[in-house]
């Protein structure tokens, strides 16, 4: 059983139902995913395209949704007994889902675990209650495990299995951008506003408005609008009815897509981190309801940032703006800096390039098979 609710989470699992379809291993699956998991084999209980919310107010707009996908989970669950739970991320719904289901014989599993070193550190007791293993992405996690006592194994960030070289070649990138009709003496500018739909009502016009103000500054500027797995074109598009600019619209494998990109705008989140293992001098932004920003600014203590490759790198590696601080006005000016100041951007792809060695090593996807076969 796994719960794969976020867009980033999806991919994840889906990377991991290949890898054991490899392997020859006959596993059968349920419980929330996306549509390519589906394609893939996947019993969809919840769909992750409906389930990404984020906010407090978006939360009790679909609270109805939400509370029947979870209890069907539950029934069916006690009524299956899979071998494991695998729960990603998503921490409130899925706390509340191993709480229920912790006596029930299942092996719970907390692949991609919530950033509770960052905030509301108090949910680790959750974790160590609940699940009977976390596997840890980030190296910087495993002190924070390790001194509460919490069963844990360090298996490296997936995404580096994707990193193939021709993504960072420079002849076949420009090969694919003719396929577009970018010449090699244009730059492209890719707009990345988020995979659910509350964060491209936060994200989209004001990343357009930035977009409206750079191409007409820069003659030489072409712009990509880059629509993530969990939002249909045709919702984008409707979005965009009324931008008079030229734009491309690219909905495929992320890092195809982000390749291409000289600059990109993107909404906070994993996007960032493939992002930068691509070296695209980028300016992070999150906006907010006022309300969520509120709860948020009284809970989170002690983080200095919230863009993860800056997070990973301890220092601000690129610009990142939150709330009133990602106007068009900013954002603008931070993306006009790497367009008119050559030698900053070349530090800035420098910075970009040591981001790997913060990651672990390649081969994450075969370890976390092999950390939750031996519960199997």
């Amino acid at each position: 059983m796994m719960i794969a609710a976020e867009a980033s989470s999806a991919h994840y699992a889906l990377k991991l139902m290949q890898y054991w379809k490899s392997q020859n291993k006959d596993f059968r699956y349920f419980g929330v995913g996306s549509s390519e998991m589906e394609a893939a084999g996947f019993e969809r209980l919840g769909k992750s395209e409906e389930m990404a919310v984020v906010g407090i107010a978006e939360i009790v707009a679909h609270y109805s949704d939400l509370k029947a996908v979870f209890n069907n989970l539950v029934e069916e669950a006690i009524k299956r007994k899979p071998k494991v739970l695998i729960l990603m991320d998503y921490p409130d719904f899925n706390f509340m889902l191993a709480k229920k289901l912790q006596n029930q014989g299942i092996n719970i599993i907390y692949y991609i675990s919530p950033q509770v070193w960052a905030w509301r550190k108090s949910r680790i007791k959750k974790i160590k209650k609940y699940c009977q293993k976390v596997l840890l992405l980030f190296p910087f996690e495993v002190d924070f495990y390790k001194s509460h006592d919490v069963p844990y194994e360090f298996v490296g960030h997936p995404l580096l299995d994707e990193l193939n070289p021709d993504l960072l070649d420079t002849n076949k990138i420009q090969g694919q951008k003719e396929k577009y009709g970018i010449k090699s003496s244009e730059r492209l500018l890719a707009l990345m506003p988020g995979s659910r739909r509350g964060e491209l009502d936060q994200h989209l016009s004001v990343q357009l408005e930035v977009a409206k103000r750079l191409l007409a500054k820069h003659s030489h500027l072409r712009l990509a609008v880059l629509v993530a797995p969990t939002i249909s074109r045709e919702n984008m598009l409707a979005r965009l009815e009324d931008f008079r600019s030229p734009y491309i619209l690219l909905q495929d494998d992320p890092y195809k897509m982000i390749s291409m990109a000289d600059y990109v705008l993107v909404a906070s989140g994993t996007a960032t981190l493939m992002v930068g293992l691509l070296q695209k001098p980028m300016v992070i932004m999150y906006r907010v309801k006022w309300l969520t920003a509120l709860i948020a600014r009284a809970v989170i203590k002690g983080v200095k940032y919230f863009g993860l490759v800056n997070l990973i790198m301890g220092r601000e590696v690129v610009p990142e703006r939150m709330q009133e601080q990602a106007t068009a006005e900013i954002l603008f000016n931070e993306l006009d800096r790497y367009i008119t100041d050559e030698a900053y951007t070349q530090k800035v792809v420098s910075d970009l390039k040591e981001l790997p060695k913060f990651l672990g090593s390649t081969g994450a996807t075969a370890r976390v098979a092999s950390a939750i076969e031996s519960y199997l």
